[in-house]
């Protein structure tokens, strides 16, 4: 991680798409993200993909982190990984999954783009230092 890198602001999106209503995980993860120094916005419950790519495009965000355990994961990660593509924001914009995956699901989600994904068991810690070292310069 370069000196910029630590000295700037990492933005990320925590995002909550589809009609999962769970969304205790994501709170906790943003709230450790802000703990961490990162500016932390959040989509609220219910978001479309389309939702999600358009506050992300405009919200400029370095880290877009989708939780989701509605198993809709192979339907609407690609929906949002498409939509980032087609604003030329995928590259720009490091994508990370939270939530109950099968190891099945996991290698389709990565070929579309997803960075990481992060399941149960998963600690704050290596969000964050994951986060850390690969946002994207800007």
């Amino acid at each position: 991680m370069s000196t910029e890198q630590e000295q700037r602001t990492i933005r990320c999106l925590v995002a909550k798409v589809g009609l999962d209503g769970h969304d205790r995980g994501a709170h906790v993860i943003a709230r450790a993200f802000r703990d961490a120094g990162f500016e932390v916005i959040y989509s609220g419950l219910h978001k479309s993909p389309d939702d999600i790519v358009q506050a992300a495009v405009q919200e400029d965000v370095d880290v877009l982190g989708i939780s989701i355990l509605s198993g809709a994961h192979d339907t609407l990660v690609p929906k949002i990984m498409d939509g980032l593509e087609e604003y030329d924001a995928l590259d720009d914009t490091l994508v990370i999954v939270g939530g109950i995956i099968p190891d099945g699901d996991r290698e389709e989600l990565y070929e579309a783009g997803v960075a990481n994904i992060f399941g149960p068991g998963s600690t704050m810690e290596e969000t964050i230092e994951f986060v850390r070292e690969n946002a994207p310069e800007r």
